[in-house]
């Protein structure tokens, strides 16, 4: 992210800007310890830093107690819910696709004269870096083998209850459907709905930052709705919610890499991949973040992350080229349609005879998809001003979606491809956070390509770290960007620490237990916003022919 001064940008052309005597981090308070200042809101800073002490201090010292307890939330939440999160994930999809084909979808994003800061190379490049690196290097093996294995095997009964984790109703001993199958529902978790959930937070945030001049925090959308309260418990609560639920879904994609990194290490160097290694994998790599924090986004985030966008394509590119290239490149188009054949009944949100599959594989998706949302939803609204509407929505859906598209049928289809043609089985039996690292194996230079993999998940962590603390410091803050660097210190800390404490006291349930728990409030939350956000778009002033590109 760029650090410039977005807590007041003055709109280009006309605007409908919201009537308030609201001035950004009024209700602050400044504390000074020692040479260190603290720049934060009150109400939100203290409690969700509450929390989040109390809720480490806790797992770690009642560890043996804690994994049964997350299992059992996981499951409860899942279970009873999926409905609800389901229902949520088709919502936003919806209101995406409205908001496109409607007359707001002519509103520019920092006033009718506003111009895109970014060319599109440049802001499409930064839309897929925002959301999911960590998750798409742990599951593009994992995910698609299990779902075509579990696919291939079909339908299980056992005492009338079906037992089977396959997608819909399977492809028993059909082995090119089961792979269609697994890879449409694959694509299920990556594609629309998830950006989707991305594009409704940050269109909320670049609108009513841009043009109605509120600061850059999550309660600004509800403005409309709950008008001069928003500066009250009513938005203090909301801004809660959200950096409890980023802190959350961030530690929980940090524990993934960990465990991904510790397992690649252990592969290359015979390291042990157990829990300690994972946690001072956390350690260290948190330490590297926090000098990046120290030294600002501007320098040494940005390099990083064109570094690691020139080694994914590297290793991308590397995997087509000797991997089944025609497999993959035909398999690109089939899986898409596939996906689009599939996807009235994934997205069924009741009556499904798949609860398996829907209870533990999309619920648990769209909660981290949820959780992930303000910190994702915050980067993409502030590359995103200068943007109609309708380019932004459509950009912000299909872009993304067609690279994890294109980055799923790369590693899938070459792993599933190497257990069916093939017969290599080691990418199937390993452990999860090893199966990227068992099919690179059967390819050419695995060493090398293995080592790349390892550097892209920890620079991955580090630029998710970072970053993630600047978004949950500017909500805390009161929506002030430019606040005191200890903050983002502060919570740059606890992001390691909230991943550890998860490590330490369940592992991967326990990662997605807190994901699904945080991310069910925030969803609440969310499709409440998605009405504001509607009423906010219709005040707005709209060209009457569109720019060019737009």
């Amino acid at each position: 992210m760029e650090e410039k001064n977005l807590d007041k940008i003055e709109p280009d052309g006309e605007v409908s800007p919201i009537d308030t005597d609201y001035q950004v981090g009024q209700d602050n308070v400044f504390i000074k310890i020692g040479r260190f200042g603290f720049d934060i809101h009150n109400p939100v800073f203290g409690t969700a830093a509450l929390i989040t002490i109390l809720f480490v201090a806790v797992t770690l010292i009642f560890q043996a107690q804690a994994e049964p307890v997350f299992s059992s939330i996981r499951g409860w939440l899942t279970s009873n819910l999926s409905w609800f999160f389901i229902s949520a994930g088709n919502v936003f999809v919806l209101v995406c696709l409205g908001l496109i084909v409607s007359p707001l979808g002519r509103v520019r994003l920092g006033g009718t004269e506003a111009v895109p800061e970014f060319s599109y190379p440049g802001w499409f490049s930064m839309l897929f870096a925002a959301g999911m690196g960590i998750g798409l290097m742990f599951y593009c093996v994992s995910e698609p083998l299990a779902h075509y294995s579990t696919a291939y095997g079909g339908i299980i009964m056992d005492g009338g209850v079906r037992t089977d984790w396959a997608p819909l109703g399977g492809a028993v001993g059909d082995s090119l459907a089961a792979e269609r199958l697994g890879m449409a529902a694959t694509i299920f978790h990556w594609g629309l709905h998830p950006w989707a959930i991305y594009s409704v937070l940050a269109l909320g945030l670049a609108l009513f930052a841009f043009n109605k001049g509120l600061p850059l925090t999550i309660r600004s959308i509800f403005y409309p709705l709950l008008g001069e309260r928003v500066w009250g418990w009513p938005g203090h609560v909301i801004d809660i919610v959200a950096i409890i639920a980023t802190l959350f879904g961030l530690a929980t994609s940090l524990g993934i890499g960990a465990s991904q990194a510790a397992a690649g290490l252990d592969y290359l160097f015979k390291l042990p991949s157990g829990v300690t290694t994972q946690v001072l994998l956390v350690i260290a790599i948190t330490i590297v973040a926090l000098i990046s924090v120290i030294a600002g986004l501007t320098a040494g985030v940005q390099r990083l992350s064109k570094i690691n966008m020139i080694l994914a394509a590297f290793l991308l590119l590397f995997v087509l080229v000797v991997g089944p290239t025609m497999a993959i490149v035909t398999g690109f188009f089939a899986n898409l349609g596939a996906y689009l054949q599939h996807l009235p009944a994934l997205a069924n949100p009741i009556g499904r005879a798949d609860s398996n599959f829907a209870e533990g594989w999309t619920s648990f998706y769209w909660a981290w998809w949820i959780s992930w949302s303000p910190f994702v939803g915050m980067f993409i609204a502030r590359v995103s001003r200068g943007r109609t509407v309708r380019e932004f929505l459509i950009s912000v859906l299909l872009i993304p979606s067609a690279a994890c598209v294109l980055w799923m049928t790369v590693f899938g289809s070459t792993a599933i491809r190497q257990f069916v043609k093939d017969g290599y089985t080691a990418a199937a039996e390993a452990v999860l956070p090893l199966q990227l690292f068992a099919m690179l194996d059967a390819l050419p230079l695995a060493q090398l390509t293995s080592f790349v993999a390892i550097i892209l998940v920890i620079v991955f962590f580090v630029t998710s770290s970072d970053s993630g603390s600047l978004v949950i410091d500017t909500i805390s803050a009161g929506g002030k960007v430019q606040s005191p660097t200890p903050q983002r210190v502060f919570w740059c800390t606890f992001e390691g620490l909230v991943a550890i404490a998860l490590l330490v006291g369940g592992g991967l349930v326990a990662l997605q237990a807190m994901a699904v728990s945080t991310g069910f409030p925030f969803t609440i939350i969310l499709l409440v916003g998605c009405w504001s956000l509607i009423k906010g778009l219709s005040t707005e002033p709209r060209p009457k022919k569109q720019a060019a590109g737009a």
